[in-house]
């Protein structure tokens, strides 16, 4: 991602980029860590960071960077690294970095610290191959893991004891780790789209709505399955088949040039015509990489075009309070003439136990 960044660096008029949160380090050196900082400039790429990843950082991180154990202060040592390369201005992760940092850092540094606006956040929304393969290769392991708790789907199981079960199959099938703590919830929970698991005990006659993933070398998978237990009825299958044709819809239109707005449109239309419209209150994807929510997101107030190489999910849902709800979530990637849907597991409705 060097040279992505530094072509960046020159078109928003800085000398360099000052990185101080893990996911945008992560990023830019492919290297996980709590602690560092990584400054690029227009000369090269520095990794400063302390004795428990200097020497991991070293043997992972490729040409082009300068890997250094940080001695004194990290803001002597982008200081160094300023006077050595002719740096005089920095842009900075408004986004992340606190007052209380800002002031530190500015107190400290000899070049002036810029805003960094979207210099990042464009670059990571353009998913490159690489990163393209380890969301479906974290994708293939969720669905690994919820093909086997489907056979643990029965009445008198705990929300908890699932979502155990997702977590630990995925961390043993290769996930790093979770893209979120999953969302398992059942019967008049479901209608909650961000629940809590809990002790309560799955019923005959419930939905259960799990939304779950894991990452694979810092990348996530995110998906949505609402399956039944032991039986539905008709309001339920139903509601399922509108949330399911608003997916579809909204799919169809995912495309390159196609706003944000219009693609969300395509699948919320279908849940208002069919009566459904203010049991949708969320919107219909989000961006989805190093961090489990990015941008572009498809959602009413986004008027941007969708670009190839975005990552977003495609996840509609209805929620009716005190009865039921329910979501289904792809992932899906843009592509030069419409999108590719990086999901494989199944959606028609599964009836378990």
């Amino acid at each position: 991602m060097l040279k992505q960044i530094q072509t960046a660096l020159r078109e928003a008029d800085v000398d360099g980029v000052l990185i101080t949160s893990p996911q945008n380090r992560r990023y830019a050196t492919g290297f996980p860590s709590s602690a560092g900082v990584c400054l690029i400039d227009r000369k090269g790429g520095y990794l400063f960071t302390d004795f428990r990843y200097i020497e991991a950082a070293k043997k992972r991180i490729g040409e082009g960077f300068a890997v250094e154990q940080v001695k004194g202060s990290y803001a002597r040592m982008v200081n160094a690294v300023c006077a050595q390369d002719d740096v005089h201005t920095l842009a900075f992760e408004e986004g992340f970095m606190t007052c209380a940092d800002h002031a530190q850092w500015e107190r400290a540094l000899t070049a002036k610290l810029r805003p960094m606006g979207t210099l990042l956040s464009k670059l990571r929304e353009i998913k490159c191959q690489r990163e393209i393969d380890c969301c479906i290769a974290a994708q293939r392991i969720a669905e690994r893991a919820l093909e086997e708790v489907l056979n643990d789907i029965r009445p008198g199981v705990t929300e908890k004891h699932i979502a155990s079960l997702l977590t630990y199959r995925m961390l043993d099938y290769g996930g790093e780790a979770m893209s979120f703590e999953p969302i398992v919830v059942s019967g008049a929970k479901s209608s909650m789209p961000h629940g809590v698991p809990s002790d309560k005990k799955i019923e005959a006659g419930d939905f259960v709505t799990m939304d779950f993933g894991c990452t694979v070398e810092g990348y996530c998978s995110d998906m949505t399955r609402t399956v039944a237990v032991g039986y539905v009825t008709d309001e339920m299958r139903k509601v399922y088949d509108i949330v399911l044709e608003a997916q579809r819809a909204g799919i169809a239109a995912a495309k390159p040039g196609v706003s944000g707005r219009d693609v969300d449109k395509a699948a919320r239309d279908v849940i208002a015509q069919a009566g459904y419209g203010p049991y949708f209150g969320h919107s219909f994807g989000h961006g989805i990489g190093i961090d489990i929510h990015e941008t572009p997101v498809a959602a009413p107030n986004n008027a941007n075009p969708l670009e190839a190489g975005n990552i977003i999910s495609a996840e509609p849902g209805i929620y009716l309070p005190g009865k039921f709800g329910v979501r289904i979530a792809d992932m899906l990637c843009i592509t030069p003439d419409g999108c590719r849907n990086l999901t494989n597991a199944p959606k028609e409705l599964v009836i378990c136990g």
